[in-house]
């Protein structure tokens, strides 16, 4: 007990050395973990955004011949083989039904993409994703609608030119969602009746496209006839039990192929849960590689600590030579030293927490990192920060204290 009173004194009667002796270790303390906090509040909205889809499968089709089977990015595909000659079957209404047979499946749904601008007289919105869905879109996504009405049968087959916005989108063209319904918006020098307005829980998320200047969906039947695409080029599969995903999504995609009559051409699925464990492991390597840079200042800050004890020891030999005289042995005058290094870097360790602590909540204050996205310090690395802190003053405290432990009573007692 008494030495951490030595250690504390000091420290407090030297308090700006002290402090800038500390720098290093609060600079390196606070980088590391604010770093590893914004890591892994992005990596958890992703997962999340990513988790929140592991019920539906996309199932594609592939031209690729081949025995043996990989994976990259959530795309299962064919190697070692060849390019088939044979071109995307169009999938009918009786086969795309014949879906909802098998085990897993329940429910599907058509989409297909297209970028466009969105205008209203002078007002303008660029880079819009617009979506082509199916009826059962909405069954499966939920949107909630905030005004107006979704898609009919009626829609589909009089190709009808009417359009649902999504209330950013919404808000942006017409300043309200109720102002916007009935009106009349332009898409490549076609108009468009707005019928809803829709909210998409998703929205703001990393997924759901943060380049984008809004999002809106037509019938994928009216799509496909202004654009030229295919009306059924992405087909989801909603598989309710999340485990069976891969299982049911190749039970149907193995149904597909043999379904169009399929020789050399396959379909296969584009697996969420591949993609998501993809994600985390690049996401550690990068958390873990820019933290071990920001790390470098522990190192820095554990030199300064050695530097500034060498000086202390120098500075104090004559109250270690007078402490000999009294009794103390080596070990309690190494002791001594080791405690005052480690609670100078402990006390580092805890200031550079603090001034984190402050920055991430001024991060999720302001919402740098996304509306849906948050910074977040898990008590693991509070606590390795210290401990690591605490290791920091032990390690490079051994050589001010080793010397200091060594000196000589009768030499010491002579230091002028």
């Amino acid at each position: 007990m008494e030495n951490w009173k030595f250690a504390l004194k000091s420290i407090l009667s030297h308090k700006m050395r002290s402090l800038l002796t500390m720098l290093g270790i609060i600079i390196g303390v606070a980088a590391v973990v604010i770093i590893v906090a914004m890591g892994t509040g992005m990596s958890r909205s992703i997962e999340k955004s990513l988790a929140g889809d592991q019920n539906n499968v996309q199932v594609y089709f592939s031209q690729i011949v081949g025995t043996e089977t990989g994976g990259v990015g959530g795309f299962l595909y064919s190697t070692g083989g060849e390019v088939s000659t044979e071109e995307e079957p169009d999938l009918t209404e009786d086969i795309l039904q014949g879906l909802l047979d098998i085990d897993g499946v329940s429910n599907y749904y058509i989409s297909i993409n297209t970028m466009s601008e969105i205008s209203v007289g002078s007002k303008k919105a660029e880079n819009v994703t617009i979506t082509g869905v199916s009826q059962s879109f909405f069954d499966v996504k939920k949107y909630e609608i905030l005004a107006g009405r979704q898609f009919t049968k009626n829609d589909y087959s009089r190709f009808s030119r009417i359009i649902m916005l999504d209330q950013a989108l919404a808000e942006k063209l017409f300043g309200t969602v109720e102002a916007s319904l009935n009106q009349i918006v332009d898409m490549n020098q076609n108009s468009y009746l707005v019928v809803g307005v829709y909210k998409d829980p998703k929205a703001g998320t990393a997924i759901y496209g943060m380049n984008s200047g809004g999002n809106a969906v037509m019938t994928n039947t009216q799509l496909a006839a202004e654009t030229g695409m295919k009306e059924n080029s992405s087909l989801y599969l909603y598989v309710e039990d999340v485990t069976r995903a891969s299982e049911v999504g190749l039970a149907a995609a193995d149904y597909l192929t043999q379904a169009t009559g399929l020789k050399e051409s396959r379909y296969d699925i584009f697996d969420m849960s591949t993609m998501l464990d993809d994600f985390k492991q690049q996401m550690s390597g990068v958390t873990l590689f820019i933290g071990s840079v920001a790390g470098i200042s522990l190192l820095v800050g554990g030199i300064g600590v050695m530097n500034i004890m060498l000086v202390s020891v120098t500075e104090r030999t004559r109250e270690i030579g007078l402490r000999k005289a009294l009794g103390a042995t080596r070990g309690n005058i190494l002791m001594q030293f080791l405690i005052e290094a480690m609670v100078l870097t402990s006390l580092g360790g805890l200031i550079g927490l603090i001034i984190a602590q402050v920055t991430v909540w001024g991060l999720n204050a302001s919402h740098i990192m996304g509306e849906n996205m948050t910074a977040e310090i898990s008590i693991p690395v509070v606590l390795g920060s210290l401990a690591f802190s605490a290791l920091v003053g032990v390690v490079f405290g051994v050589l001010p204290a080793n010397k200091a432990s060594r000196l000589d009573p009768i030499e010491a007692l002579r230091y002028e």
